[in-house]
């Protein structure tokens, strides 16, 4: 069974994004074998971010070969048209922008109907309002600490606050939800993001000479820390 990470650290989602792309059935398991809890699948049209990555036929030469569980990042327009690809394909968690569609809680709806979990998830420029709505629905709410569309970028500490504030809200609300950061992680940053559960990390893992201690230390923030809102 997948680990679910609450109140036990940081669980941590490595991002393809940074991996060696002509190795990725070995980078995947070079990092599940240094303790990363998920993969991270950033998916880019082009269109709602200006960049192009991959596409649910990569997904599904990743899930046989991947001990990890595949969280995808849907930063595409129109996602009602692709879910079930991706759920099709062997996503387990599969996340949509809240600016990205005309109906968020109908795809929330579709992806958990098709077998999957259900993230969303916003542009740092949009205000915690416009999801709260839809909290209900989720399995996942992802926090973007950047601009989506490239890694590398540096991290927007303003943005780290929102995971206090829906720690708050998931709370009142009763929900289980797991909350992610994405953009600029790294032992120094992930120190804002002590209310989270998953941190996404691509250069940070990646880029690392050494997975496993890359990862340690990642988990090692939140080790012995209390968020600031107890669950």
């Amino acid at each position: 069974m997948f680990k679910t990470g609450l109140n036990r650290g940081f669980m941590i989602a490595p991002s393809l994004l940074s991996a060696d792309f002509a190795n990725l059935e070995k980078e995947i398991k070079a990092v599940a074998a240094a303790g990363a809890d998920w993969i991270h699948v950033d998916v880019m049209d082009g269109h709602f971010v200006p960049n192009l990555t991959v596409g649910a036929p990569v997904v599904r030469s990743l899930k046989p070969v991947s001990p990890l569980p595949l969280d995808c990042h849907l930063m595409i327009e129109k996602p009602e048209a692709y879910v079930a690809d991706f759920a099709a394909a062997g996503a387990d968690y599969i996340t949509i922008h809240v600016e990205a569609t005309e109906d968020p809680r109908a795809v929330l709806q579709e992806i958990r109907r098709l077998g999957a979990k259900p993230g969303i998830t916003l542009r740092p420029a949009t205000p915690l309002d416009r999801i709260a709505p839809h909290l209900a629905e989720v399995d996942l709410v992802l926090v973007m600490t950047v601009n989506p569309g490239f890694s590398g970028q540096a991290f927007m500490t303003e943005q780290a606050a929102k995971c206090a504030a829906l720690r708050k809200e998931l709370d009142r609300l009763g929900s289980g939800a797991l909350i992610e950061v994405d953009g600029g992680i790294n032992p120094e940053t992930a120190k804002e993001c002590l209310d989270a559960d998953v941190l996404v990390a691509g250069n940070a893992v990646f880029k690392a000479g050494d997975y496993g201690a890359a990862i340690r230390a990642l988990k090692a923030v939140k080790a012995g820390s209390r968020p600031s809102s107890p669950r």
